[in-house]
């Protein structure tokens, strides 16, 4: 916790780390992005210094181009990705699931899954390999990161503020805030796909 000291503004530290670990974690989800925007918002808690949606823009930035760039993988090299990525059992049924829900849900998938842990890895990528609709997968993206970064950094500066005299524990209450959101948008979309499942076989 005592590295929450180096995000500042005045920090080169923490407009790299924005920029550069949301566009990361694209395709190496055990990178912490959401973490790392979390504690921005944590450190800067109770500031208004306009340099704060500076952070945000580069944080939405990364995440954007990381989408991207796992799209246009998918897209150029199609059998070295689904080798990496979905040989195994597991990974097939991944991007099944993937394709089956991309078209019933469209850019709807691409926006739920920025929230959902690994989720966005498989769907960028997934949305590659099928060479899904460019335009409207740029357009989802832009929205999703937009969202995604206003979000973790808004909770971040919640946790903050609720607690300006222990920046740790607020960073652990915005943390857990965080995770939990995460885990009921899980819930959720599985809940979803599971009544989908049965009202097909009702109607087999």
């Amino acid at each position: 916790m005592s590295h929450l000291s180096v995000l500042q503004l005045d920090s080169p530290v923490s407009y790299l780390l924005a920029l550069v670990l949301p566009a990361l974690d694209a395709l190496v989800p055990l990178v912490p992005s959401e973490t790392v925007i979390i504690a921005l918002g944590v450190a800067t808690a109770g500031s208004a210094d306009p340099r704060i949606a500076v952070l945000v823009g580069l944080a939405a930035t990364g995440a954007f181009l990381g989408d991207n760039l796992s799209y246009l993988l998918g897209r150029r090299f199609g059998p070295a990705v689904d080798r990496r990525f979905f040989s195994s059992d597991k990974g097939r049924l991944r991007r099944s699931w993937a394709q089956r829900s991309l078209e019933h849900y469209g850019a709807r998938l691409i926006l739920v899954c920025r929230f959902v842990p690994g989720g966005r890895t498989v769907i960028t990528l997934v949305c590659g390999l099928i060479a899904y609709r460019r335009r409207t997968f740029v357009s989802a993206t832009a929205v999703a990161a937009a969202i995604w970064a206003s979000y973790a950094f808004f909770v971040g500066r919640l946790g903050g503020k609720a607690f300006e005299s222990r920046p740790w524990a607020g960073f652990l209450v915005a943390f857990g805030a965080a995770l939990a959101i995460s885990g009921l948008i899980e819930i959720a979309r599985r809940a979803r796909a599971w009544r989908r499942a049965r009202n097909q076989r009702r109607g087999t």
